[in-house]
């Protein structure tokens, strides 16, 4: 795909040299034909700018070589070689750059793991096609195993670690609160988007956080994670899984509905459960029909 992209290039440039060999190369006929909108520019591919956060492996990230990486990246990539009139640009960046940069234009779309809200959907673009799914859970002290869902953690009376207001895992824990307001959890919304959660639950700090099965298998199951030495103290349950989107510009309406042609064809075939197998060691879309959100 990538080369009929450069093929495009390749004809729009000797179309530039007919038409101009054609008129004489007379200047004057160029300036009126640019005035009146005769699309020397038509057939070009359009650059855009997908940001993505750098800090979520193996959802997105920078690899050892500095490139970008991760599921989103991955499945981004493959609606890049759909889209023959687009021409991707990844761009790492942290989580809050990238919230604030696609809402102020700074760039078209952004890719971190994204869950909808009423609220975002204020501020971007939601396609219709959902880009993967994710396993959300809790973060634990090994006592704590028995604790499964929301309501236990509130019915045992825990803490949860702080989670920014604008992470959409505060509106998860505060729309389980608004549900069930005679068994609430303790919510505390945080000043970072980012808060070390394993390190906080594992010094005492909190009894649990809100935390991402895939996370939890880069950070702590994997030998070479960060936090492996946890292994035998820090566990995971999973309690919801819910579907993750990129997020576009409010301009970027025209970009949106060509993703959502290229994701729907996609998904025609096995190629996200290819990468879910690949970046998660597990394939979600084996539990679609029962997600919810």
């Amino acid at each position: 795909m990538k080369f009929n992209k450069l093929l495009k290039f390749a004809a729009v440039g000797l179309a530039s040299i007919s038409i101009l060999a054609a008129c004489g190369g007379n200047e004057e006929d160029t300036t009126a034909n640019n005035a009146n909108g005769s699309s020397q520019d038509s057939g070009e591919v359009k650059k855009v700018k997908v940001a993505y956060a750098i800090g979520t492996k193996p959802i997105s990230y920078q690899d050892e070589n500095g490139e970008a990486a991760g599921y989103d990246v991955d499945a981004m990539r493959l609606v890049d070689e759909k889209l023959e009139d687009y021409e991707f640009e990844f761009i790492g960046t942290t989580d809050d750059d990238l919230l604030i940069g696609v809402e102020q234009g700074k760039y078209d779309v952004g890719i971190k793991n994204v869950w909808y809200t009423d609220e975002r959907a204020k501020k971007y673009i939601f396609p219709k096609e959902f880009l993967g799914l994710s396993s959300t859970g809790l973060a634990l002290k090994k006592e704590n195993e028995n604790i499964k869902n929301l309501s236990d953690f509130a019915a045992a009376n825990l803490e949860l670690a702080p989670i920014a207001a604008n992470n959409a895992q505060y509106t998860i824990v505060a729309e389980y609160n608004e549900a069930n307001p005679d068994n609430q959890v303790k919510l505390v919304a945080g000043d970072e988007f980012n808060v070390d959660q394993v390190q906080w639950v594992n010094e005492g700090r909190a009894d649990g956080a809100i935390y991402l099965e895939a996370q939890y298998n880069a950070q702590i199951l994997d030998e070479n994670g960060p936090y492996h030495n946890l292994i035998n103290d820090v566990i995971y349950n999973e309690f919801i899984v819910i579907k993750t989107w990129p997020l576009f510009n409010k301009e970027q309406q025209e970009f949106s509905d060509a993703y959502d042609k290229a994701m729907a064809e996609i998904k025609q075939t096995d190629e996200l459960n290819k990468l879910m197998e690949k970046h998660y060691g597990r394939d979600l879309f084996e539990v679609l029909e029962t997600v919810e959100r």
